[in-house]
């Protein structure tokens, strides 16, 4: 007998591991709502199939085998297996357990997304959700490594092995001391701004390459470059240059000494977009995770964020 030939039946192995409980046919066919006949096929079919005979029985006893007493212990321990994984995918089925990972720019992994994934732990205890909070690059690289399900990242062309769904828009605003002689200003344009000594984030951040991309061929007057929007803040606040930043990385600079005003200047604004595999469906958690999302996204022009004071003291670039 070839044991990985073998094709046995759930409903076989419980038959079996009736039989062996009742001790009885009658009984044992009740329980799993069978005809006497039937049950007995069943109990043959899986003898022939297995080689050996599982019970000895006549017209007054059933007992097993040496052989059955062997193989209970095994059918016993796959029906248990089964039955844990049909309860866990059931569990997963229904949104009630699951993991999720999520990559984010570190402007929505920061100010947009912590109230976001409050309320879904409330409504969803049982998924538990990983966040990477890094930039567009590398947002894209967790989703096509695998380490995330889906990403939140201003880059739409992202290769024929990935999708890009648009998620948000994010206007841009200038952000200076409020007794700099721009914050009288009503309207403001980029290049208007092109004269004041300017505080950068890196090359490699999507404001920078935004901010490059909406004002050229001319350049903003770089007074510095930094990498972390909280040093950014602490610049401006000290009255060493201007900045312009997106809507949603206002909260890292919501201080008395400082104010925030709408920069009107075409192409000027940052599209958010969802970046998943388009080879890989996802789990029934990041489905849930995501939907949860797309729902609560923000809205053009919306202000998300910490409440005074509350900034995180190291925020990484966007």
């Amino acid at each position: 007998m070839q044991i990985t030939d073998l094709n046995l039946s759930t409903r076989q192995v419980r038959a079996f591991t009736a039989l062996a409980e009742h001790r009885n046919f009658t009984r044992a066919a009740e329980q799993c709502h069978l005809s006497q006949s039937a049950f007995s096929s069943l109990i043959r079919t899986l003898e022939d199939s297995l080689g050996v005979r599982l019970f000895d029985r006549d017209t007054r006893r059933v007992e097993l085998t040496p052989e059955g007493r062997l193989f209970l212990g095994g059918a016993t321990r796959v029906l248990a297996s089964l039955r844990d994984a049909l309860e866990d995918l059931g569990e997963h089925s229904a949104g009630r357990r699951g993991r999720a990972g999520v990559a984010a720019l570190p402007s929505l992994a920061a100010g947009w997304m912590p109230g976001v994934l409050a309320s879904f732990h409330q409504e969803y205890p049982g998924i538990q959700v990983d966040v990477a909070d890094v930039l567009s690059e590398s947002c894209i690289e967790f989703v096509r490594s695998g380490r995330a399900d889906f990403a939140l990242a201003s880059m739409r062309s992202v290769g024929p092995d990935l999708q890009a769904e648009p998620f948000c828009r994010d206007g841009f605003y200038l952000v200076c001391r409020k007794d700099h002689p721009l914050s009288r200003r009503r309207r403001l344009t980029l290049p208007a701004l092109s004269g004041e000594p300017f505080i950068h984030l890196a090359q490699d951040s999507s404001v920078r390459q935004h901010i490059e991309a909406a004002i050229h061929p001319a350049k903003m007057n770089g007074m510095m470059e930094l990498d972390q929007l909280s040093t950014v803040a602490g610049m401006v606040r000290a009255g060493l240059g201007i900045t312009v930043v997106p809507a949603l990385t206002l909260f890292h600079f919501d201080s008395d000494d400082l104010t925030a005003l709408p920069v009107e200047t075409p192409g000027l604004t940052r599209e958010v977009f969802v970046i998943r595999r388009r080879d890989r469906s996802l789990s029934i958690g990041a489905q849930a995770l995501l939907a949860f999302m797309m729902q609560r996204r923000p809205q053009p022009g919306e202000r998300r964020g910490s409440r005074r004071g509350a900034a995180p003291p190291h925020s990484r670039r966007r």
